[in-house]
This record gives C-alpha cells, structure tokens and sequence, in this order.
C-alpha cells in the first residue's frame, strides 16, 4: 500500500484539536487506499526524499508557514483540502503564490474517487523520478559532430534531474575491445546469430568483431557503474572496422540503456521511458513524411531484439561494415517520445499506430512506418532535433504527467 506523508498546516488557533478528527471523513476514506501518516510542517526534517509527500492545508491562515518552508516542500506541490476551517481558500492563495514563482501546484479537492486517482498519477511520477536520480550515464568518444542541436548542460540536467553524464575517452572502449579474443564471445555470437531470422552482408568475421565491442563495451559499464551509455559508433568504424550497432542492441536487451552517435538527449530519454514504463524504446531517424496521410516513416541500424518478432543480422547502412539489425517490429499502438533542451526541460509525445516494417534500399535496416494522433506538422515546423523514441504500446497520458510534473515544456 502507498505510504503518504501528509505535511500538514494549520492555523495556532487550531492546534488543540486532533487534525484527524477535525478531517476524519476525508483521511478514513483515503485510508482505504493509502497509508496515510500526518506529519506536523516544524517536523519536514524527519522526512527523506525518498518518502512520498503531499502538502495538507488542514485550516485558513496558514499561507504565511507555507511561504516560510516553501523550498523544502515537494515540486510540484500536491496540495491535499476539503475546504473546512478556509482550508480551501487558503490552498487557493497558495497555489497562486507558488504559479506566480513559476512553481507548479495542484489542489487536491472534492470527490474521494478523483482525488485518489490523481493522487496515484502523481506517485506514479514520484516513482519515474526518484528512478532517474542517481543515475551515471556514459558518454563514450564524445557526441558525433552532425548533433549541433542536441547538446546537454550537464550541470543544470544534474540538478533538474539527479543525473551524472560520465565523459569516457573512446581508446578506453578499445583498450579493453583488444584484450577480448574469439573464445570470449564465441558463445554468445552463436547463440545471437542462431535466433536469426537471416544473415545477409554480414561475415562470421565481422560478427566476432562486433560481439568483441559488445563485450568490451559491457565490462566499461560494469567497471564505471553505468546504467546507461551512448556511444560515438562512428568512430569505431575509423578504428576497429566495425560499428556498436549489435552491442547497443544486446544492452539494451540486458537492461542497460544503450544509444547512438553520442546524443546526449536521446539516451536521457531513454531513462525517462524506462522509468516511466518500464519498457525500452527504439531510437530512430524520421526518414520520410507523409503531410498528406499524416504518416512518418523511421529507421535506424540498431534495436533491441526483445522488441522485435524477428531479426535478420545486417552490415550497417551508411558504412557497410560491421553487423547491425534488421528487425521486424510488431504492429499496433505506440508512443513517439523525445526529451531536448540543453536543461533537458523541453518534451515532445504523441501516441500512434505502428502500421508497416517497411523494407526501402536506401535507408537504415530497421524501418517502421507509424501513423501518429498528432500532427506531423510538429516534425516540420518545430521539431526537437533528428533523433525520436518509438515505445511499443499507448503512454501519452503518462509521459505527458511525468514531464509536466517536472516543468518541461511541451512542443507541439
């Protein structure tokens, strides 16, 4: 059952009374979803920030305690009234203080049924959070030069969001990637390869070589304590001849969060999708729109294999070496996500319809053609950069919540 920290205000003239049985028609009815625990506001130190809090303005005339503590309640402030004793009024005035400081706030009020559905949502992204914080993610051989737009400040991302971008020097990747011989990773290459669908341009040789970065690369985030990274592949290409398309994809399917051509925002929101869904995305270029279908095509060479129903092992489009994947992905419901800005503070989401794995010569290997909800006139007037997260399955309402909860701005 949700534990609920209730710090709680009220007026000095109220202080004699219980503020339970002042408020006990409402807290009994929210007892029989949550554990409810009432906290005095003099005693916010006792509380951690892994406890789950929520403002209760128990009586009028409390403003000025709020104004006082204001820094160490929670954002955004959920604020908890049924309006006995000018709690209600009160609450507004408060709400209104905190807007007027850009802060966000909600007012919990009136039928017991909405008041624990919302209460759930902001738990739910209370949760999303404090899975995010704390979090190391590796930039290996820095971002490639194309992302001019995609650049991210990592001391304002690590006080918005708890999160440590770790710089790794490339020849760190290819120091361990020499140590590691065929009998290393000879398993492992059998096994990926024996679930294929097909093997196309792809060499026995060129698998070794890309199963030997996926090795060296997973021993990287054991030794720096990474749960995510992204990866300069570009380079590889230069100096090992081979790309990361199916280490990335192996990580991924792993547990580790792993991105392409070192774009910062990208592997952000690929911790965001993971924390709030609990699913992986595929990341990818919008390849071609449809204005008049509302209709995008997107591709890339690397995606996990538990997302797909089938793969087939390819070389990498642009360069035509290493192995990358072809993989089929299942039709239906999906979300296009993408956090950007360089305070990781701007989003845009829309859900949609997976409708057809396309199969075009001139693109990456993994090709989906998506119908979303929203407009595609998004991708042409104000788009957050190339890259986009496709999540299998309809999160909008979520994502939407979390990032707004977390005062991104919305791009439409």
């Amino acid at each position: 059952m949700i534990k609920i920290h209730l710090i709680t205000f009220s007026s000095i003239l109220q202080k004699q009374i219980s503020i339970y049985k002042m408020h006990e028609t409402m807290l009994s009815e929210l007892e029989k979803f949550f554990k409810i625990v009432i906290v005095d506001y003099k005693d916010l130190y006792t509380l951690s920030e892994d406890d789950f809090k929520m403002v209760f303005i128990a009586t009028g005339g409390t403003e000025k305690f709020v104004v006082r503590c204001f820094e160490s309640l929670p954002q955004p402030m959920i604020i908890l009234t049924n309006g006995m004793q000018n709690s209600l009024s009160a609450s507004l005035e408060i709400s209104y203080w905190l807007q007027c400081k850009g802060l966000k706030a909600e007012i919990l009020h009136g039928d017991t049924k909405t008041i624990v559905e919302r209460i759930q949502v902001h738990y739910n992204n209370f949760e999303a959070q404090k899975a995010i914080r704390g979090k190391r993610i590796g930039v290996i051989g820095t971002p490639c030069s194309w992302l001019i737009a995609s650049n991210v400040d990592y001391l304002l991302s690590k006080r918005r969001w708890g999160i440590d971008f770790i710089n790794i020097p490339i020849e760190n990747l290819t120091k361990r990637y020499e140590l590691i011989n065929e009998n290393d990773i000879g398993n492992k290459a059998a096994e990926v390869a024996g679930k294929a669908l097909a093997c196309r341009e792809a060499s026995p040789e060129d698998m070794i070589k890309a199963m030997r970065v996926y090795q060296a690369l997973k021993q990287l985030c054991e030794k720096e304590k990474l749960s995510a990274i992204t990866l300069n592949c570009y380079k590889l290409i230069t100096l090992l001849g081979t790309t990361g398309c199916i280490a990335l994809s192996l990580l991924n399917d792993e547990g580790i969060l792993a991105g392409c051509e070192g774009d910062l925002q990208s592997i952000f929101t690929f911790l965001a999708i993971k924390a709030v869904t609990g699913k992986v995305p595929f990341m990818a270029n919008p390849i071609r729109i449809d204005h008049k279908n509302n209709e995008m095509v997107f591709a890339h060479c690397s995606v996990s294999t538990k997302l797909t129903e089938q793969y087939i092992l390819r070389s990498h489009f642009e360069s035509n070496v290493g192995v990358s994947i072809q993989g089929i992905l299942p039709s239906g419901d999906v979300t296009i996500v993408k956090c950007g800005g360089e305070c990781l503070d701007e989003y845009f989401v829309s859900s949609g319809r997976l409708i057809e794995n396309t199969n075009y010569i001139n693109v990456c290997r993994t090709q989906v053609r998506v119908k979303p909800d929203n407009p595609v006139d998004y991708f042409l007037k104000n788009p957050i950069g190339n890259h986009h997260m496709i999540v299998l399955g309809n999160y909008e309402k979520q994502l939407d919540s979390f990032f707004t909860a977390n005062n991104c701005k919305r791009a439409e």
